[in-house]
């Protein structure tokens, strides 16, 4: 699990901006939302990258790479978290949450299940 905060690259009277991330090639930009308790993933991905973009809201996120130790962190407002190929994830929203994901492989359009691979035993309990 990789965290970070992306932070504000300009601002003014009318607002600001904010490079999420930068020289970064992908293939698809989703926004999700999650009510409060519903929880998403408990999967993993063999061929695809992903970045989840916390737009409002709060999120427990756990991963864990195979054979490794389980992470988990709390995700706010304006955090960016990397899951990368074959690190098992899932999200619970906290509160409703609403996220942006950025995907570089096959988890898009009419291929949004061709790289997804379900846990036997989730990380996170639906």
């Amino acid at each position: 699990m990789e965290i970070s905060h992306p932070v504000i690259a300009f601002q003014d009277d009318r607002g600001r901006i904010i490079d999420v991330m930068e020289a970064v090639d992908f293939n698809c930009a989703t926004v999700i939302s999650s009510s409060k308790g519903a929880t998403r993933g408990n999967h993993y991905h063999q061929k695809t990258t992903q970045w989840i973009y916390v737009l409002r809201g709060k999120v427990l996120a756990h991963s864990r790479m195979p054979d490794g130790p389980l992470q988990s962190a709390i995700l706010e407002t304006g955090d960016l978290i990397k899951n990368s190929p074959f690190e098992q994830h899932a999200f619970t929203a906290l509160e409703d949450s609403e996220f942006l994901v950025l995907t570089a492989g096959l988890r898009s359009g009419k291929d949004y299940q061709k790289d997804t691979y379900r846990l036997d035993k989730p990380l996170l309990d639906a």
